[in-house]
């Protein structure tokens, strides 16, 4: 692959930013360039009229904007034909009767096979480069998409969705304790980093996934802390679910609390799963954990996931969706924990990272009192993108068009979306030029479609969809 030149209006947020600071790590580039190498790297990014001369022979392609590619840091495979499914009731209700029974179906391999087709698909028409992906219970489902995921191009992070206990309606995918350990260790062992070797460079990458603390029990969390300390080391990941539903009495965290009898929903995860908190074994928290919604958190919770690097994987169209609430992001934020962008497909009903960041707006200027918050352009491309990179601690590799960086990056062209030309062409703006730059970024974002996405890209190549 030689060189190429890609010009378009650039936007990115540059650097290693502090989330409460990366308005000031904001980048645009009217008409910018971004030079990929032959090896699918970053070699240069500027303004397009001081391009080096070594690369002024170098093909171009134009664009309208450029953005990097955007990262999905919660969303489950299994639950990909089941968005916009009516459950009739909250997290529970919907799991009970929507979920159980759409996962179970991934157990026979024609079905899986199709569904990590079309998964891909929808990933690449969204422009989602890389993924933390809450997988499939059944290992034929997880080999299809990973295999899926490897010829498109694409990243993900991914796991088998392990239960070991469950109600009547998710029996299917229930397995013993055992059982459960051995299926993780097989697929760590045959998937991880199966592309390059090194969990720093991989595209193909694997978890620890319990569905939520509800699905496993003590015993399953002794092993799967024993299973992570001997693999850690190795770069495997941990994700799972926390503090999503708090309806009083027989919501999701009173559940766990009165199942376990400890003081947070976090505990179960920090190795203190016995009665009283009290220590059980080891914790499964750290820089390649995220959690997925922390919307209802204790302090001291927010405090102990800042304190060992663990993410949260922010949802609001999902939380929208089953009346979960509200997630306090600048209380989030003021504690220091990274919070990235999750569609949470199929709770929710948006696979385009940046229309999950245009409800992410929308939530929390509607924050009651001084909470509200209408949060920066920078704020939202930041979440949808390199705090993505972040939790999946790639920051290094992705996330952002610093130099040496791998080249993911999506292309967008505004005319192939009507409306979205018509905002950002006919809009009005300010005649601050920087205000006028900040108004241009939010609509981009908040007006986008996947029609106007005309290019996906992963290490400079261009992903390739499979077809159904």
């Amino acid at each position: 692959m030689s060189p190429t030149v890609y010009r378009a209006h650039i936007f990115h947020i540059a650097g290693h930013p502090d989330q409460a600071d990366v308005t000031r790590h904001l980048v645009s580039l009217p008409d910018g360039a971004l030079v990929v190498d032959a090896d699918g790297t970053v070699a240069w990014c500027g303004d397009f009229a001081s391009l080096p001369t070594q690369w002024a022979d170098a093909p171009v392609t134009r664009a309208d904007y450029l953005l990097p590619g955007f990262v999905d840091s919660h969303v489950h495979f299994p639950q990909a034909y089941a968005t916009a499914a009516h459950g009739g009731g909250q997290l529970l209700e919907w799991l009970d009767h929507c979920i159980f029974p759409t996962e179970a179906r991934y157990a026979d391999p024609d079905f899986a096979a199709q569904g990590a087709r079309y998964f891909t698909r929808r990933r690449i028409a969204a422009g989602t480069t890389a993924a933390m992906v809450f997988g499939s219970a059944f290992p034929v489902a997880q080999d299809a998409l990973y295999r899926e995921t490897l010829a498109a191009g694409l990243r993900v992070v991914s796991g088998r969705g392990v239960q070991t206990v469950g109600p009547d309606t998710a029996a299917a995918l229930v397995t013993s304790e055992s059982a459960a350990i051995e299926m993780v260790a097989d697929e760590i062992d045959r998937w991880h980093a199966v592309d390059t070797g090194d969990a720093r460079t991989a595209k193909i990458q694997v978890g620890i996934v319990p569905r939520f603390s509800l699905s496993v029990t003590p015993t399953t969390l002794a092993a799967m802390g024993e299973l992570y300390d001997s693999v850690r080391g190795r770069g495997v990941y941990f994700h799972s679910h926390l503090n999503e539903n708090n309806r009083k009495g027989d919501g999701e965290i009173a559940a766990v609390l009165g199942s376990y009898g400890v003081n947070s929903y976090l505990d179960t995860y920090d190795g203190h799963f016995l009665p009283g908190s009290k220590h059980g074994g080891s914790t499964l928290l750290g820089r390649r954990s995220t959690l997925a919604h922390a919307v209802h958190s204790q302090a001291g919770e927010l405090a102990r996931m800042a304190e060992t690097g663990t993410s949260i994987a922010h949802c609001p169209t999902s939380q929208l969706f089953l009346g979960s609430g509200t997630m306090p992001w600048r209380a989030t934020i003021a504690a220091g924990v990274n919070v990235s962008l999750g569609s949470d497909i199929g709770a929710g009903d948006e696979w385009l990272i940046s229309r999950v960041a245009g409800d992410c707006y929308k939530v929390h200027i509607s924050e009651e009192g001084d909470a509200g918050t209408a949060l920066h352009p920078a704020e939202l491309l930041f979440a949808a993108t390199l705090a993505g990179a972040r939790a999946l601690d790639m920051e290094h590799a992705f996330g952002n068009f610093d130099e040496g960086k791998d080249a993911d990056f999506l292309l967008i062209d505004k005319k192939l979306w009507e409306p979205l030309d018509g905002m950002l062409s006919m809009g009005i703006r300010s005649d601050d030029e920087d205000e006028a730059t900040l108004e241009e970024l939010f609509t981009l974002l908040v007006g986008l479609r996947q029609p106007a996405i005309s290019g996906v890209y992963v290490q400079g190549k261009r992903a390739v969809a499979p077809r159904l």
